[in-house]
C-alpha cells in the first residue's frame, strides 16, 4: 500500500464529498466584511472547493503531464507555492508518477530556492504568482530543470501552465508500480544553523503519518479540519493526513487574523483546529480587548484545539481552557526527521499534564539519554531520542550529517528534555540553545515560559550573549502587548522569584522574529545582538 491509495478509495467511496476548501479573507470586498453579506457574495475566489473526485482527478492528469514529459521514478519535482487548492493535487500528482516531490518554504530567498533545488537533485519545478521575481532571478542557476510549471495566471515565458495543460492529460491513475520501500519525498530542514538539510522519506513514513494522526486525534469522517500553517511543512501536511484516511473534509484558510480564524471554523463547521502559540495568543487577546465577540461565530462543534511546532507555555493553554472549558487540548512533539508531528503526543486525556509534550506516539519509542547514551533518571536532563516508522532515510547527500543524528535506528533530535515521575517528557530546550553562564546551564524555554505570564507581554526569546567574566548572560528579547508600556524594572521585580542565576540579565524590548511555522528565529537574534550589530534599545514601549 501506499498513501496515494487512501486518494483512490474516497475518489471512489465519496466522489462528490467536499475534499479540500480554499479560504481567502483578502479577496472578500469590503463591503461585504462590514455587513456580513459573505455568503452572497459573486466573487468565486473568496471561497473555493473541490471534491474527492475532482481531486483525485487533477492529481491523475498532473501524473500523466509529467510522465508525458520524460519524467519518471526516482526523478525529482520541487514545490514553490503557497496554500492553495491546487497545492495537494500537485504533491500527489509528483507522487503517482514514483518521482519525489519536494516542497519548498514559501520564504526561500532565491538564493536558498537555487541551493534547494540543486542539493535535492530536482529537475523540475512548480511554482506560483507570489515566486516569478525570485525564479527569474536565477533562471541563468536552473538550467539543468527541464520544465518549469506554473500555477496561476499570467503565465511567465519561460514556464508552462499547468491550469491548462492538465486539462488535456488523461484522468486514468498512471500505472506506476510502487511499494512502500520506495522514496517519495524530500523535505528541508527549518535551517536554524546556516543552509538547510535535505531529508529523505519512504512512502513507508508518510503512511506511518497517517496512522498516528489518526489515532490520536480520532478523525471521523464528518470531522471538519482547519488547516492555517503552510503545507510545505510536514506538521500542516501530516495533520491532514488524517481527513485524508478518513474522507473529511479540510479547510485552508489563507490568513490568520482572529477574526478570519474564528469566522472560517463557524462558517466551515470546523471541528479541529491546528493552531501555533503567536495565533492561540492573538486569539486570545482580541477575545479580552473585545475586538471578538465569540457569541457572533458558531463554535459549539469545534471538539479539538491542538498547538505545535514549538514549545507551549502551559499558561497559554490555561487561559484558552478557561475561554473555551468544552475543548479538548492536544500538543504533539516532531521534526521533519520524524516525517513531522506525532512522535510524542500528550493526548486528549492528559490535559492535567498540560507543559508536557507527552510520551512515545503510536507507533514510535522514545528514550532520553545522556552523552554516553544512557537514559536519565527522573527529572535529570539529557537528549531526547526516538524510534519508529517515520524516521528518516538520511540526510540526502550528507552522509557526516546522517552519521551525528542517526545511531541505531534512533534519531538524536537535538533536544533536551526530561522526565517527571509519570514518564511523561518535557522539553527543556534546544542542545544549541543551552545559555552557559558561569558553569550553570540555562534552559532558554523556561525562562520563556515564566515570563509568558506577565500580562503585558506578548512574546519572549531568551538568548546568550558574550560576557567577558560569565562566558554567556542570558538576554530576554520581550514583544509587548500592543498599547502596553513597561520598563526594565518592572520585568526585573516579576523575575525575582527566579532563582537568581536563570534571572535575564539584559532586557531588550523589540520584536520576536518567528517563522512560518511559529518557531522563534533564534539564529536571526543572535545575528542582531551577537553580530557585532547590537543596538542601545529603549527600555520602555
Amino acid at each position: 500500500m501506499v498513501i496515494m491509495d487512501f486518494l483512490e478509495r474516497n475518489s471512489k467511496l465519496y466522489p462528490n464529498d467536499v475534499a479540500l476548501v480554499e479560504i481567502n479573507p483578502q479577496a472578500m470586498p469590503k463591503s461585504w466584511r462590514e455587513y456580513g453579506l459573505i455568503e452572497s457574495s459573486p466573487d468565486a475566489k473568496y471561497r473555493q472547493s473541490i471534491t474527492w473526485r475532482e481531486f483525485d482527478t487533477k492529481a491523475n492528469r498532473f501524473a500523466n503531464l509529467l510522465l508525458t514529459r520524460g519524467i519518471k521514478k526516482g526523478d525529482k519535482v520541487a514545490v514553490l507555492l503557497m496554500n492553495c487548492l491546487d497545492w495537494l493535487p500537485v504533491y500527489f500528482g509528483i507522487l503517482k508518477t514514483g518521482a519525489l516531490a519536494v516542497p519548498m518554504n514559501y520564504r526561500y530567498t532565491q538564493d536558498e530556492i537555487s541551493y534547494c533545488m540543486e542539493l535535492s537533485d530536482s529537475t523540475n519545478l512548480v511554482f506560483g504568482p507570489e515566486f516569478v521575481g525570485r525564479v527569474t532571478s536565477i533562471l541563468d542557476k536552473l538550467s539543468y530543470v527541464k520544465n518549469f510549471f506554473y500555477v496561476g495566471n499570467d503565465v511567465p515565458d519561460f514556464a508552462d501552465s499547468f491550469n491548462t495543460m492538465v486539462q488535456y492529460c488523461s484522468s486514468t491513475a498512471p500505472a506506476v508500480d510502487l511499494s512502500e520501500n520506495d522514496y517519495a519525498a524530500i523535505y528541508f530542514s527549518s535551517g536554524t544553523t546556516g543552509f538547510p538539510k535535505a531529508i529523505l522519506h519512504t512512502h513507508a513514513a508518510l503512511l506511518s503519518s497517517c496512522r498516528t494522526e489518526q489515532n490520536h486525534h480520532g478523525q471521523k469522517k464528518d470531522d471538519v479540519f482547519l488547516c492555517i500553517p503552510p503545507l510545505y511543512h510536514t506538521g500542516a501536511k501530516m495533520h491532514w493526513f488524517g481527513s485524508l484516511m478518513t474522507g473529511g473534509k479540510a479547510v485552508l484558510l489563507k490568513g490568520v487574523k482572529p477574526e478570519w480564524i474564528l469566522k472560517t471554523a463557524s462558517d466551515e463547521g470546523a471541528t479541529i483546529v491546528w493552531l501555533l502559540v503567536p495565533w492561540v495568543q492573538d486569539i486570545l487577546d482580541a477575545i479580552e480587548r473585545g475586538d471578538v465577540d465569540l457569541a457572533d461565530y458558531k463554535l459549539d462543534q469545534w471538539r479539538l484545539m491542538h498547538v505545535g511546532a514549538q514549545p507551549v507555555p502551559p499558561s497559554l493553554i490555561h487561559r484558552w481552557l478557561s475561554v473555551f472549558p468544552k475543548h479538548q487540548y492536544d500538543t504533539n512533539y516532531g521534526l521533519s526527521e520524524s516525517i513531522g508531528p506525532g512522535c510524542v503526543h500528550l493526548g486528549i486525556e492528559n490535559v492535567r499534564k498540560v507543559g508536557a509534550i507527552g510520551k512515545a506516539g503510536y507507533l514510535w519509542e522514545t528514550k532520553v539519554v545522556r552523552p554516553d547514551g544512557t537514559e536519565v533518571g527522573e527529572d535529570e536532563v539529557g537528549e531526547l531520542i526516538v524510534k519508529g516508522p517515520g524516521v528518516m532515510k538520511c540526510y540526502y547527500k550528507n552522509p557526516a550529517a546522517t552519521a551525528e543524528v542517526l545511531k541505531d535506528g534512533w534519531l538524536y533530535t537535538g533536544d533536551m528534555a526530561k522526565l517527571d515521575d509519570e514518564g511523561f517528557i518535557y522539553l527543556v530546550d534546544r542542545k544549541k540553545d543551552v545559555i552557559i553562564t558561569g558553569g550553570e546551564n540555562i534552559y532558554p524555554v523556561q525562562i520563556e515560559d515564566y515570563l509568558r505570564a506577565y500580562d503585558k507581554i506578548k512574546d519572549v526569546a531568551v538568548i546568550g550573549l558574550p560576557d567577558n567574566r560569565l562566558g554567556e548572560i542570558a538576554a530576554a528579547i520581550i514583544e509587548l502587548k500592543p498599547g502596553a508600556s513597561c520598563t526594565e524594572d518592572e520585568i526585573n521585580l516579576f523575575c525575582e522569584e527566579l532563582p537568581r542565576y536563570k534571572r535575564p540579565k539584559k532586557i531588550i524590548f523589540a520584536e520576536v522574529p518567528r517563522n512560518p511555522t511559529g518557531k522563534i528565529e533564534k539564529p536571526k537574534l543572535r545575528e542582531i545582538y551577537c553580530g557585532g550589530r547590537l543596538v542601545e534599545q529603549q527600555t520602555t514601549r
